[in-house]
């Protein structure tokens, strides 16, 4: 089964609580909260505080991606506020297995995350230890940004070294998904789909365009 998780990365600022609620109404399990902290992306926007004041407004799966240097910092007070899952990335962490441990450890999923240019082969002896893994399909720091297609190979890649091990490990992609490239996407091995923009636009409602993507990789 495909999951369309959308991210609030796209959403209207200024009505959060009332995007999330939008899309627990068209049928989202998880929502993801992209954070950025200006350093190791070049935006800066959310920290726990935003997770504390939606938490109690759904009952879906708040997804923290963390795109921020030294994630082990923080992973703490993200739990404390709500976090149900939360994605470092491969690139800023230097211990990343001992990172995702400490994620487990506070009870919550771990999930792990890679830039475009970041070979599958940094995460294989880590797998074991997570509970989601992620593809980046663009850059991060942007919504909007177009596919980059060569991240196809590495989620075929990803899912041989799954297979391999035996693993039932969920794969999603972020960035770049749309009714052209969610087919191609799930074709290669995906089951998460991250939309942002191809959620939050004036083009339709979030159950609207929920409902495209879904449609689109029927």
């Amino acid at each position: 089964m495909v999951i369309i998780e959308p991210s609030i990365l796209s959403a209207d600022f200024a009505r959060l609580g009332e995007g999330v609620k939008e899309a627990e109404e068209a049928g989202a399990s998880v929502i993801q909260i992209d954070v950025m902290d200006g350093r190791f992306v070049p935006n800066i926007n959310f920290g726990p505080g935003v997770v504390s004041a939606l938490r109690p407004l759904t009952k879906m799966k708040l997804d923290v991606h963390l795109m921020i240097v030294e994630p082990e910092k923080y992973i703490e007070a993200f739990v404390k506020a709500g976090a149900d899952r939360i994605i470092v990335h491969q690139e800023a962490c230097l211990h990343l297995h001992r990172v995702l441990q400490s994620i487990r450890e506070l009870g919550i999923e771990s999930g792990v995350t890679l830039n475009p240019a970041t070979s599958e082969n940094s995460i294989e002896y880590v797998l074991d230890l997570a509970d989601f893994v992620q593809v980046m399909g663009v850059n991060p720091g942007f919504g909007g940004q177009r596919f980059i297609e060569s991240q196809l190979d590495k989620i075929r890649a990803i899912k041989q070294m799954l297979n391999n091990r035996g693993l039932d490990v969920p794969i999603g992609i972020d960035g770049g998904v749309d009714t052209e490239t969610a087919p191609l996407i799930v074709e290669a091995g995906a089951s998460v789909l991250v939309a942002g923009s191809s959620v939050y636009n004036s083009k339709g409602t979030v159950s609207e365009n929920m409902q495209a993507l879904l449609n689109s990789i029927q």
